[in-house]
């Protein structure tokens, strides 16, 4: 393993990064529900601030040598709950089809599912290009979706790469857990 690159006091800023979107998510959530089925700039500005955070954390975790367990699981956490609850609440205020909510429910559920039988083997399965894509994708598509009117179609589109892509990130991940687990 590497050195840290940077004094300690520093080190710890990715994860302060990640218990903040953490903390964002209550107060997207209600901005969300006072926004109704409106289009919604505090909102979508608050999941635009939590996307680039998202960024910005696993980079100077990697960048400065300072990546921790409690990053690599609730880096991840925070994404989802993030992505989630958008979601939820998007489907909820017919924003978003609910077929988009079966899609990220199940998704996530394999995530779990192949964390809880890689992590006690010792198993540690790195991020991946179409992963990181998806992600991106995702914020961008739903944060679009926060802050446009719904006959505003291009936002949905970018949802739908987003999503696609993340299921083949999945597909790759679980492919790669099963290599994995055969050793």
């Amino acid at each position: 393993m590497a050195t840290r690159a940077v004094p300690a006091p520093l080190a710890q800023l990715p994860n302060a990064l990640t218990v903040g979107r953490l903390a964002l998510i209550p107060v997207f959530v209600a901005l969300m529900i006072q926004a109704g089925d409106s289009p919604t700039w505090a909102a979508g500005i608050l999941f635009g601030v939590a996307g680039v955070t998202d960024q910005i954390d696993g980079f100077l975790a990697r960048r400065w040598h300072v990546e921790s367990r409690f990053g690599k699981i609730a880096d991840p956490l925070a994404d989802r709950l993030m992505i989630d609850a958008a979601v939820i609440l998007l489907v909820a205020y017919g924003r978003l089809p609910w077929a988009a909510l079966a899609v990220i429910i199940a998704r996530d559920l394999l995530l779990l599912a192949g964390y809880r039988v890689l992590a006690p083997r010792g198993i540690d399965i790195d991020v991946n290009l179409a992963g990181k894509a998806a992600t991106w994708l995702l914020y961008a598509g739903i944060g679009f979706r926060i802050v446009t009117h719904d006959s505003t179609e291009w936002p949905l589109w970018l949802f739908w790469i987003g999503l696609a892509l993340a299921l083949v990130a999945a597909l790759l991940y679980v492919r790669t857990a099963w290599k994995e687990l055969r050793r």
